[in-house]
């Protein structure tokens, strides 16, 4: 017999959540609220959240084991996956895979706002790599 899951069903959003932010030069300028991450909602599996990067905002290239979905949600950016850069917008849909080096830069006048999903069950399991 398999494990039973404490997961409930969760229904949140992003101004229910504390705003979040990594304002670094090693990090760059993005925030986030974590919609799901076992250690806030009785969920496990996947974490989840919205992360915004502010006109000229960047997440600079990094990678870590787990793969990650992006949808965007609104406004424009320039993503560059084990450097080769690709234009999004609202309505994109992006599978990473784990472990490729990636980044993400807002090249428009309004926020960049992403749903972005990793297969772990919380935000704090996925252990973020920036280039020495």
């Amino acid at each position: 017999m398999g494990t039973t899951s404490q997961a409930q069903t969760v229904i949140t959003r992003a101004e229910e959540r504390p705003r979040e932010v990594w304002d670094d030069p090693a990090k760059g300028s993005v925030a986030w609220h974590t919609l799901f991450s076992a250690d806030i909602t009785p969920t496990d599996a996947l974490c989840a959240g919205i992360a915004i990067l502010s006109p000229g905002g960047n997440n600079p290239p990094h990678r870590h084991a787990e793969a990650e979905i992006y949808l965007i949600l609104e406004g424009s950016g320039v993503l560059t996956v084990d450097g080769k850069e690709s234009t999004v917008t609202n309505g994109a849909a992006i599978f990473i895979p784990g472990n490729a080096w990636h980044a993400l830069r807002n090249s428009g006048e309004g926020d960049l706002r992403l749903f972005y999903v990793f297969p772990t069950g919380r935000f704090s399991d996925v252990v973020y790599e920036f280039p020495a």
